[in-house]
């Protein structure tokens, strides 16, 4: 540090109170490192004394604790006032010289080393003295730095800080005078004083009620929450002041008799308020009051409502609760009503012991919990008592666990429906298994017969492997004995997912989704859907029917078509707003209640929706030539695929044989076996006649060995190959959609010829299913783009002959096409008088349209384009 010399006279009187200043700031960073762990000791033992934290230990823990403060508070002392130094005025000068540019105080207290002696070398001296004057001048004292948080990383003073402020707030000060009977029992400042009292009144902590300080009570009655408790302290000898109550329902306790009477003491006295009573302060300055204590009651819980019940399945139960003070928490049992039952099919048999099924209720987050109505969301789709009748009660709890609980309701635990006829059997069979394991064998029964001949009944093939394969896991179980708890589950889990598969998805046709739709649909009026599922179906049904509109509109504008192609049955035009009208009213009809007159109408709309046909790769003369043989060797390899399927199929049921079956079960497998031997859904014909196969239905050399068969899958793999180098036509979206989809297909075969050279069988099927999937999505890909062109081709050259013979071409939604056969019209659509105001009304039902986010994604972006156009 540099040392300032003495500063001219007229200087140092502007730098004075700067310099004071500078030195206080300078004195508070020093007090403040220095002692900081002094206040933080006072201030942790006050806060413990005002809250009575002496009250809770034992006397010798706190001479103890007293020792030990002491001693802290000592070493802080000593250690702050070790470290302290008084700052002096050269230090001062120096800091407040630091916030200075061009340090001017340490130049004032420079002196010119050279060229006294000149006059010009003087006065430039005397300037720059000038200068740094000015500018020392304008000095101001610096703000002191009390940060020590690199002293202190734990902020123990803010710790303590807290506590003693919360206990201002909420303790006493007056406590901490009890501190020298502490030291020397039976002597405190308020005993010496003569005798007198305190007392104190603590609520449960769950009624949220403020602490009550007595000696500030005027009256003399005094209502208390059932549970309070009280706490007095007597100053002064044994025999000066007294306690007398009947609120507790205690006897009273007897004296002390080797407490002397003339010794002043300092008493505790704590007593709980359980019923109403006296409760008085006996000698001189007590008190009297008359104690009511409140009762606190039991809290209530009602079921309010009927259940609701989403399209998803989950359900919604209103209810409401109440209490004196507060619900703390609440749960909804529901046990099964097993004399409701319907007792037939796999519910014959006794269930097996199952716990209550508990949900937690729901308790506001913010707000009163004395009184609130709240609803039960859960889902219990996968419990085995979804859609069966079960006995549902709430139960709520209050703060001193006193328990409330609401009549018992009876209903239907709502879960998810499936109405495809195929996922509810499926359903149901997973329900039996959960029901009681001894209902396997009636399981695999109905699993074999629902898988023996699958045509018509399950269209997605994935579905239908999985379900091949949950039946093989389920009779290997069944041949090594009892089911076991973890493969019952494991099983129930998988026929949940192929429910859902059936259910939800998997159809790539949109006609076959549509219908697929109608069907359920159909189903959900046979069955009394609720108007949330509803909802669901019909919107499900909207979607499939524009995507099957929008991909006829699509081949006609492909092929050119021009002949009209949506049609009632009497020949007249169906229009998509007419389409649209007619399935709001079989919704209408549906919520109504009338659902023969919503089937009748849904019948119509599907036989009108039977009449348009989709043209998609039905000409047969743009598949001649390569393109043509390139698709039918697709076709082949697909059919090769699928019997490569079949005969994994067949060898993962003889694994799964075990010796010893007998009777109709081995007839059962050998059916089955043969069963296998035909066509998946959609494959009729594609293995012949049967000719040259054993009992079984294969071929020699075929099946047995997966070795065998991982070599076949190669090879056909290899075959795939090539075809997908040599795909025909230009290039397109289309024809690279379908080299993917092959790409995609070719993946999935080496993953199945690794699962068959491994033995995995299960995985090899789940693999052969999507190479499966991928090559039929493949080959309608390579269709499009084959059809896109057949204008050009010799073979179509005849289609436009006669053309001026043909009526008018219309779109499917009823619209003339423009010329050239182009989707779109050119007739005047704003035809009347009033043409801007059919306009206008044109636009706001565009706006409205692009609002409903329900919609279509590709019907949004049309709508947006025209409102961005017009």
């Amino acid at each position: 540090m540099t040392r300032i010399k003495a500063l001219p006279h007229e200087a140092l009187r502007r730098l004075v109170w700067p310099v004071r200043l500078t030195r206080a700031g300078m004195v508070a960073e020093r007090i403040t490192r220095g002692f900081w762990p002094v206040w933080t000791l006072l201030f942790a033992a006050i806060a413990a004394l005002a809250f009575g934290l002496q009250d809770w230990m034992p006397l010798e823990a706190v001479w103890i604790g007293g020792v030990l403060f002491l001693l802290g508070l000592l070493w802080a002392l000593w250690r702050g006032i070790r470290g302290f130094r008084w700052p002096s005025r050269e230090e001062a000068l120096e800091r407040l010289d630091r916030t200075l540019p061009g340090r001017p105080i340490a130049a004032l207290s420079d002196s010119q080393a050279l060229g006294g002696g000149d006059a010009g070398s003087m006065a430039v001296w005397r300037a720059h003295v000038a200068r740094m004057a000015e500018r020392a001048g304008a000095a101001r004292a610096p703000a002191p730095d009390l940060r020590i948080a690199a002293r202190d990383p734990y902020a123990l003073r803010y710790a303590a800080l807290t506590a003693v402020v919360m206990a201002l707030l909420f303790g006493s000060l007056w406590r901490v005078a009890e501190v020298p009977g502490l030291i020397q029992p039976g002597t405190t400042a308020n005993a010496a004083a003569g005798p007198s009292w305190e007392g104190w009144v603590d609520p449960p902590a769950y009624t949220g009620l403020p602490s009550l300080y007595l000696n500030t009570v005027t009256g003399d009655r005094i209502d208390l929450p059932e549970g309070s408790r009280i706490t007095l302290r007597l100053y002064g000898a044994a025999d000066a002041l007294g306690v007398e109550e009947s609120i507790s329902g205690l006897p009273p306790a007897p004296a002390d008799p080797a407490a002397p009477e003339d010794t002043a003491t300092v008493r505790a006295v704590d007593i709980d308020a359980v019923r109403s009573g006296r409760l008085a302060i006996t000698g001189e300055g007590g008190r009297a009051w008359q104690v009511t204590v409140l009762p606190d009651d039991a809290p209530t819980v009602a079921i309010t409502g009927t259940v609701m019940r989403e399209a998803d399945g989950t359900m919604s139960q209103p209810f409401t609760a109440t209490d004196d003070y507060a619900v703390t928490s609440g749960r909804a049992i529901i046990e099964l009503d097993l004399a409701a039952i319907d007792r037939r099919y796999g519910l014959v048999a006794e269930p097996e012991p199952r716990e209550a099924l508990i949900y937690d209720l729901p308790m506001p987050i913010t707000g009163s919990r004395a009184d609130f109505a709240e609803a039960l969301v859960e889902d219990a789709s996968k419990h085995p008592w979804a859609n069966l009748p079960v006995k549902m009660t709430f139960e709520v709890a209050d703060g001193r666990d006193q328990t409330g609980r609401s009549d018992t309701e009876t209903l239907s635990l709502p879960g998810r429906r499936f109405f495809d006829p195929v996922a509810s059997a499926v359903i149901e069979l997973r329900r039996d298994l959960l029901w009681t394991r001894d209902n396997g064998p009636r399981v695999s029964q109905v699993l074999h017969a629902l898988t023996h001949r699958p045509e018509g009944l399950l269209r997605n093939e994935r579905a239908y492997l999985m379900l091949r394969v949950a039946m093989r896991r389920l009779d290997a179980a069944l041949g090594q004995g009892r089911l076991s708890t973890d493969m019952r589950d494991e099983i129930a889990e998988d026929f949940w997912a192929i429910a859902e598969l059936i259910e939800d998805g998997g159809l790539a046709n949109a006609l076959e989704r549509m219908q697929q739709a109608q069907e359920r649909l159909s189903e959900a009026i046979r069955n009394g859907a609720t108007p949330e599922e509803i909802q669901k179906l019909m919107d499900e049904l909207r979607q499939a029917t524009d995507d099957y509109i929008r991909q006829l509109a699509e081949n006609m504008e492909r092929k050119g078509a021009d002949e009209p192609s949506q049609q009632a049955e009497n020949g007249q035009q169906i229009t998509g707003d007419q389409l649209q009208q007619m399935m709001d009213e079989i919704q209408r009809l549906m919520e109504e209640g009338r659902m023969a007159e919503a089937q009748e109408l849904l019948d119509q709309l599907s036989r009108m929706m039977e009449n348009l046909k989709v043209t998609e790769g039905q000409s047969g003369q743009g598949q001649r030539g390569p393109g043509g043989q390139a698709m039918e060797d697709l076709r082949q390899t697909l059919r090769d695929q699928q019997q490569l399927s079949d005969e994994a199929f067949r060898d993962l049921q003889q694994n799964g044989q075990q010796q010893g079956q007998q009777g109709d079960q081995q007839q059962g497998q050998q059916g089955e076996g043969q069963e296998e031997g035909q066509d998946q859904p959609g494959q009729q014909g594609q293995n012949g006649d049967g000719e040259g196969r054993d009992p079984n239905g294969l071929r020699p050399g075929e099946g047995g060995d997966p070795r065998s068969l991982a070599d076949r899958q190669r090879s056909l793999r290899e075959t795939l190959r090539r075809q997908e180098g040599g795909l025909p036509g230009d290039p397109s979206d289309e024809r690279d959609a379908a080299r993917r989809s092959l790409s995609e297909a070719g993946r999935a075969m080496d993953g199945a010829e690794e699962a068959l050279r491994q033995g995995d069988m299960a995985e090899a099927l789940n693999r052969q299913a999507e190479a499966i999937e991928n090559l039929r999505e493949g080959m309608r890909s390579l269709g499009e783009a084959l059809a896109q062109n057949q204008p050009d081709q010799p073979g179509n050259q005849g289609e436009a002959l006669g053309e001026a013979n043909r009526e008018t071409s219309r779109d499917p939604l009823g619209r003339t096409t423009g010329q050239s056969g182009r989707i779109g019209t050119d007739e005047n659509l704003l035809q009347g008088t009033d043409v801007y105001r059919r306009a206008r009304d044109l636009l706001d039902e565009i706006r409205r349209r692009s609002g409903e986010q329900t919609r279509p994604s590709q019907e949004l972006d049309y709508l947006k384009r025209l409102l961005e156009r017009f």
